[in-house]
């Protein structure tokens, strides 16, 4: 039910700086996501009227109970996969915090070292290449974000090259295990968390 702007604002943001928080806001874990830097007024103002056009559109033909029902239960179809897809495609490393070094000065390796730490590949085969809609090789989606995804399996030599030839790891694990480094780091993040907040 978000803009399109909405989602591109974040997701820039995302490929950037992935895994540093806080730039990357895919990985705040704040209870709020109303007010504040990571959703300015004007977007709240867009879901709002999101909510209004919706109902000026479906409220005659279904009435409100049909009309928000309509709404939950799409989101309820959708949901499961979308949040499925996009977060086992996206694995990742390791979390890190942003310590407010000059990124414009930097220089472009440390800029490829950075998307190519930050995540790691799902090893390619058909069911992989399809259950993840081509987004199961992450180092090349953030090394080149405008490219489209079933082209990435063609560059994948071209980056493994550079990573062997500057001294970066390039990880490509099985799916299993990548899909338990989630869990683990998820449950490590959580754990750090809680500490943080509830001891």
């Amino acid at each position: 039910g978000l803009s399109a702007d909405w989602w591109n604002y974040r997701h820039f943001q995302h490929h950037v700086k992935p895994n540093i928080y806080p730039k990357d806001p895919d990985i705040d874990v704040g209870p709020l996501f109303l007010i504040g830097d990571t959703q300015p007024v004007k977007d709240i103002a867009w879901v709002s009227s999101f909510y209004i056009r919706y109902f000026i559109t479906f409220g005659p033909f279904y009435g409100i109970f049909g009309t928000v029902l309509l709404i939950y239960l799409v989101k309820f179809m959708e949901s499961p996969w979308i949040a499925y897809v996009t977060q086992m495609s996206h694995i990742p490393m390791k979390i890190s915090r942003d310590e407010n070094h000059d990124w414009l000065s930097t220089q472009l390796m440390k800029d490829i070292s950075l998307q190519i730490v930050a995540t790691c590949n799902i090893e390619q085969s058909f069911f992989n290449d399809w259950f993840t809609g081509h987004l199961n090789f992450q180092i090349e989606h953030h090394l080149f974000p405008t490219m489209p995804r079933h082209n990435y399996h063609k560059v994948a030599p071209l980056v493994k090259s550079l990573c062997a030839k500057h001294g970066l790891q390039y990880i490509n694990k099985p799916i299993l295990k990548a899909f338990g480094d989630i869990v683990r780091s998820l449950k490590k993040s959580a754990a750090l968390w809680m500490e943080a907040y509830y001891e």
